[in-house]
């Protein structure tokens, strides 16, 4: 399929078609309207051919719990095979609603206020269409996660943005209340940030909460790496003063569980709200990975040892894989938690991030992402030289990783 090029001016006189306002908002059409491939495919399709570590992706490359694999083994044994209910099996319903009050204090109704969703992937869809379209704004900061923009784009709203700035990547508040008006719609907060690393602070999180009060919208709070902080701990925006009557809470089994590939996720919030954005799911997907769920469910219940241990073993990925790029030239931005670290290569005399990352494979054998593609083009100017590196692998992987970075003086 061929397009006009006006036909993708989606603030003037023309309306692009959907795909194309989705390919707009991930960055991923040309000025002619050729439709490229995203960055990570690029990237790992140069891995690839070069033999490379792939840092760019954020997936484990090493399974989750055994106890949680088999007991999915088991339900696929046992005939756990069809549909489950387009809300989600009450097991897992019930779980979520037990874990977000054992570590948060908050008390969904896990048959109103609780949704199971393949991945937080389609929550945030399903909440973004449920809840917006044209003539609506909403804002995310900015880098964001790819897949916003795309939804977004695809809903038909306008996507505005507030920048996360070097060196602590947090919200500047100022810029922060100027940018939501009213007709800003839903502010999207991804906290732990992907790609940034950044984690929130409260002060950050209540002027959020207090800016959606004062011009009325939702609060789509997309939290998968709440349990992957590191010396900071993770508060929902949805505990704080004023939020749960306007936020929709999202995460995931994928990151805590490192079971990226079941696809399993689940959204919280006040039933008015979790209703709207049921009735766009049931119409996505309608059902998610039934002998997945129970398995979930049981994760949920682990001991507390658990999650603090995942975190503490991310941690020392992040340290080793930061030093390896502190030697390597890099400035390094040590993050708060994610599976992310994020580095600026102007010490290096590179300010083009994007080229070095499709060199990196073939001159190094290392993988990265550059963060402008996480952008819109003034946003993509003011990071052009970041650049981020993965460092949720095998310890092995990534002790191989820090000795080919330490040769990339040399290479350059």
């Amino acid at each position: 399929m061929t397009s006009s090029p006006q036909r993708l001016i989606i603030d003037g006189a023309q309306t692009a078609q959907p795909w194309q306002r989705t390919a707009q908002g991930a960055n991923l059409l040309a000025p002619d309207g050729q439709l490229g491939v995203t960055i990570f495919e690029e990237i790992t399709t140069l891995a690839g051919r070069h033999g490379a570590i792939n840092l760019g992706q954020g997936f484990p490359d090493e399974d989750g719990p055994t106890e949680i694999l088999d007991a999915a083994r088991e339900a696929i044994r046992t005939g756990a095979n069809q549909y489950a209910p387009g809300k989600g099996l009450p097991v897992l319903r019930e779980a979520v609603a037990a874990h977000q009050e054992r570590f948060y204090g908050l008390t969904p109704n896990p048959d109103s206020e609780v949704v199971i969703t393949t991945g937080a992937t389609e929550a945030i869809a399903a909440t973004v269409l449920a809840l917006t379209g044209p003539g609506d704004e909403v804002l995310t900061f900015e880098p964001f996660y790819d897949s916003y923009g795309a939804v977004i784009g695809l809903s038909g709203a306008r996507h505005t943005t507030v920048p996360l700035l070097a060196p602590d990547f947090q919200p500047d508040l100022e810029a922060l209340e100027q940018a939501v008006t009213d007709r800003t719609r839903v502010i999207l907060v991804n906290n732990p940030h992907n790609p940034m690393g950044t984690v929130f602070t409260k002060e950050s999180l209540q002027k959020v909460v207090d800016l959606a009060e004062k011009h009325n919208a939702v609060i789509v709070t997309d939290e998968v790496y709440e349990h992957l902080t590191f010396d900071v701990p993770h508060i929902p925006i949805a505990t704080l003063p004023g939020a749960w009557d306007r936020t929709i809470t999202i995460s995931s089994a994928g990151k805590t569980f490192s079971v990226t590939g079941w696809k399993i996720g689940w959204l919280s919030g006040p039933e008015e709200l979790v209703a709207a954005v049921r009735t766009v799911k049931s119409f996505l997907t309608y059902s998610s990975g039934t002998p997945f769920q129970a398995a979930v469910a049981s994760g949920l219940a682990f001991d507390t040892e658990f999650f603090t241990g995942i975190a503490a073993t991310l941690k020392y990925k992040c340290n080793l894989l930061s030093g390896g790029l502190r030697a390597a030239g890099f400035e390094v931005f040590s993050p708060g938690g994610t599976y992310f670290v994020n580095v600026d290569t102007a010490p290096l005399g590179i300010t083009d991030s994007t080229a070095l990352a499709r060199r990196l494979p073939e001159l190094l054998g290392v993988a990265a992402i550059p963060v402008p593609v996480f952008c819109h083009p003034e946003g993509a100017e003011r990071t052009r030289s970041l650049l981020r590196f993965a460092f949720c692998k095998k310890v092995e992987v990534l002790e191989r990783a820090v000795e080919r970075l330490a040769t990339l003086k040399d290479r350059l």
